[in-house]
């Protein structure tokens, strides 16, 4: 089994902190990832808010490449809908050439009308995301195994034109799509992408997206689809006692800034850097009463002691088959210090057995 780290360039819940301080924290967890062997780093994109800062995680992770050796790197994901589709191919393909194939490509539409909102002075709604990403995506993918893009259609006009560096690589089975919503589960499978899927929700209650998943795949490519990638929100720690209590401040903390970010429930925070996200989050649950929402979210993640983490990956393997894994240390206000000491036990005591499985 794969099992990777992912960034999310996040800054809520620590306050006063810098954007400096931020990266410096999050490269160094990126390479902390070779050294303790994990497979990939992954680096989401996000733009303008504290809830995730990282405007080009292609660039990002170019730098992470060039100080590593082995770790592969991935993208998760380049939104498409707020890109050119040949900037994309163009830094794909040499982002490639870079890593000497130790690329994976993830892609995804976006669900944040603040951030699409950043982008309409370039002419880019929220409401055309889906046609965006699908357009878009097809020129990409189709350039990345050709050398030439081109494309006549509702968003993106594009002479054909050859691109340079050009892509030796087969991206084939490098490909991942992030997918909630039916319509993106069926650009996953049209697309013959990897499924992305965060530790947001109820397992069971997805499983039946993933079969459908696989179905459409199956009938689009006449082949068996890839494993599913599952992402999760990591603290490991030693101590059962004290587990749940750091779980629920340190998730409760991400809940809220994720509840701010997409305006769920209309939900509206303070703009200023550095608030109690914490607070926010508890003064959030209370106005949706017995959802119990933030129970949902910590029972679809994996964290906890080595042993309990691997319980929740068997039974979520018993349920979803195969898959591989991108675990986010760093998040909700967690000090540095505790996340590389989650990283590290993890590295420890959970990782070694994950690589033993299929």
């Amino acid at each position: 089994m794969e099992v990777g780290v992912q960034l999310i360039f996040a800054a809520d819940g620590w306050p006063g902190i810098t954007d400096q301080q931020l990266y410096d924290e999050e490269v160094r967890l990126a390479l902390l990832a070779e050294e303790l062997g994990f497979d990939v780093i992954w680096a989401a994109e996000h733009h303008f808010f504290g809830y995730s800062v990282c405007p080009d995680n292609t660039q990002f992770l170019a730098y992470v490449a060039g100080a590593t050796k082995r770790v592969d790197v991935g993208t998760a994901a380049v939104i498409m809908p707020w890109h050119e589709p040949l900037r994309v191919a163009e830094k794909i393909a040499m982002l490639d050439h870079l890593t000497h194939g130790r690329l994976r490509f993830g892609l995804g539409r976006g669900l944040s009308r603040r951030e699409f909102a950043g982008f309409e002075g370039m002419g880019i709604r929220m409401e055309e995301s889906r046609g965006r990403f699908d357009e878009g995506t097809e020129m990409v993918l189709e350039a990345l195994r050709t050398g030439v893009i081109e494309g006549d259609g509702t968003y993106f006009t594009q002479p054909r034109t050859e691109i340079r560096p050009r892509p030796e690589r087969s991206f084939e089975d490098r490909i991942y799509t992030v997918a909630s919503s039916d319509d993106s589960i069926e650009s996953a499978a049209r697309f013959g992408g990897h499924l992305m899927m965060f530790a947001d929700r109820n397992w069971e209650a997805r499983l039946p997206s993933v079969e459908r998943y696989r179905d459409l795949f199956r009938q689009f490519h006449g082949s068996e689809p890839p494993r599913a990638l599952t992402a999760d929100f990591t603290l490991c720690v030693e101590d059962a006692s004290t587990a749940e209590e750091l779980a629920t401040r340190y998730m409760g903390t991400y809940l809220a800034s994720l509840l701010e970010h997409y305006e769920i429930m209309g939900t509206h925070f303070a703009d200023t850097d550095g608030y109690d996200a914490y607070a926010k989050a508890s003064e959030v649950l209370r106005t949706v009463g017995e959802s119990g929402f933030l129970e949902g979210f910590m029972q679809a993640g994996a964290w906890g002691t080595p042993d309990v983490i691997l319980e929740q990956l068997k039974w979520r393997r018993d349920l979803l088959g195969p898959f591989e894994l991108a675990t986010t240390f760093r998040f909700g206000g967690i000090p540095y210090e505790e996340a590389e000491a989650s990283m590290r036990l993890y590295a420890k005591e959970v990782l070694p057995v994950l690589h033993e499985w299929d």
